[in-house]
């Protein structure tokens, strides 16, 4: 398949050759990582491809060897531009490029179409940001979830919404993708379960940026909180507007809008904005400080965004998996997956339960104040 971008991430062979010049003749491994890399969500893929190139570096460090063979790690990076058409495409090109296992898709709507490719042919796969929980109902053994679902995050600003800002109404928005949809729709329950009144349900696109009809109607039932199921690209000049439009209302978003550009392009309309992500904060997290201190020399401080710590971690499990396994052949290796238990950045112990999902996620709750992320609570999904 030709590669869609030619930025510097796209189709990078990254090799290592420690113990190359030994007797042994090296394993070749490649690890496949799908992301938008071009288009308004390029800041998050290519956040995410630091990520795993990071891991990789960190693979070759400790000079691991599968069946006694010394390993040359190998990244195929591919951008599938947020499209699910385009995810199939990339997926097929790994199952066609045999590669040994699969660190994405990012976009929820992405990883629906990609993991039926994988899962057909037997290719584990980690995404490190899908949150739709019904992902992991499609039943794919090759399927996994590094990160907590929306089930988890919808939960969570329901009760912040009723218990923190003693919300009484709630409008919700979504960008109709499945991610979008998916959230609002968990958060509406949720909210209703909570005793919230739902006085308005609206629908726009991934690509819109004029949302002043919506809000109009949205201002005339004057709802304590508005919730987006959508990204950080359109939750910016969404809250521009509701600013403008002089509505009292509080911004609530999932992970996709929990990143710092929604500072950028909200401007001081972003003090609105509440948000949850799966994870704990770098701060908080066993490995994070060091991590990010890391990252930062390789990528500059500007660079990260949110997902990277979870690639990062994805791909340390797929290759200690096959370490463990004694194998990098997907059939083989994929049993290693489930139960792995070694420490990465984002938690101690990373282990996956029957359907793939991380056994008891965290999540953070942020605002944005004076512009700047600030983490509100943590909490453990049990």
């Amino acid at each position: 398949m030709k590669n869609p971008w030619t930025g510097p991430a796209a189709g990078v062979v990254f090799l290592s050759l420690a113990g190359a010049t030994g007797a042994v003749e090296p394993l070749t491994v490649t690890i496949g990582v799908a992301g938008p890399l071009s288009g308004p969500q390029a800041a998050i893929g290519q956040d995410a491809a630091n990520g795993v190139q990071m891991a990789v570096r960190e693979l070759e460090r400790r000079n691991l060897r599968i069946d006694g063979r010394p390993v040359r790690w190998r990244v195929d990076i591919q951008d599938d531009q947020s499209d699910p058409k385009q995810a199939t495409m990339v997926a097929q090109h790994f199952v066609d490029s045999h590669v040994d296992g699969v660190v994405g898709h990012l976009n929820s709507g992405c990883t629906f179409p990609a993991s039926r490719i994988y899962a057909r042919a037997g290719i584990p796969s980690i995404t490190g940001a899908s949150t739709d929980p019904k992902l992991a109902r499609q039943g794919f053994a090759t399927f996994f979830r590094i990160i907590a679902n929306d089930d988890a995050l919808g939960a969570g600003l329901a009760a912040y919404a009723r218990d923190v800002l003693h919300a009484r109404s709630v409008a919700v928005i979504d960008d109709r993708t499945a991610y979008g949809q998916g959230l609002a729709d968990v958060f509406a329950r949720e909210a209703r379960a909570r005793g919230l009144r739902l006085v308005g349900r609206e629908y726009t696109n991934d690509k819109a940026t004029d949302f002043s009809a919506i809000l109009t109607r949205i201002r005339g039932q004057r709802p304590d909180v508005i919730f987006y199921g959508g990204v950080y690209t359109q939750a910016g000049p969404m809250l521009r507007q509701i600013a403008r439009l002089g509505i009292d209302a509080k911004l609530l978003g999932g992970d996709a809008i929990c990143v710092p550009t929604l500072a950028t392009l909200a401007g001081d309309a972003v003090k609105r904005a509440r948000c949850a992500e799966g994870g704990a904060p770098l701060q908080r997290m066993p490995g994070g400080v060091a991590w990010k201190a890391a990252y930062d020399r390789a990528y500059g401080a500007a660079a990260y965004q949110i997902f990277s710590p979870y690639v990062y971690d994805a791909t340390l499990v797929l290759g200690q998996a096959m370490v463990k396994a004694g194998s990098s052949d997907p059939r083989r290796y994929l049993a290693a997956v489930r139960d792995i238990g070694i420490d990465g950045v984002t938690r101690r112990a990373i282990r996956f339960d029957a359907h793939g999902n991380l056994v008891h996620p965290a999540i953070t709750l942020s605002s944005f104040a004076d512009g700047i992320k600030k983490t509100i609570e943590v909490r453990e999904v049990e």
